[in-house]
């Protein structure tokens, strides 16, 4: 097996792993800042109408956490290897 088709295999794993939760798990509850900002905001106007709602709501906090670490692994992961791109390509002198 190849390098190319070890990492690809690794990618396919971690994209399963990421989805799975999303797909089996459906009635997770996980409060944040949004939902006491929300809280806080009603409790001071409770008249107050949201501008816009979102196109998609997931299925539970969880997810919503999941899917705030997939983006930060995928940034962290971004710099890591722009970084190191840009360290291999300066000369040694």
């Amino acid at each position: 097996m190849t390098l190319a088709h070890k990492n690809l295999l690794l990618i396919f794993a971690v994209v399963v792993l990421t989805i799975m939760p999303l797909i089996m798990i459906t009635d997770s509850e996980f409060g944040g800042a949004d939902g006491a900002a929300e809280e806080v905001i009603l409790e001071i106007k409770p008249d107050y109408q949201p501008w816009f709602s979102s196109l998609w709501e997931p299925p539970g906090g969880e997810t919503e956490s999941l899917l705030f670490a997939l983006q930060a692994a995928i940034g962290g992961a971004f710099l890591g290897y722009y970084f190191g791109v840009k360290k291999g390509q300066r000369k040694v002198i």
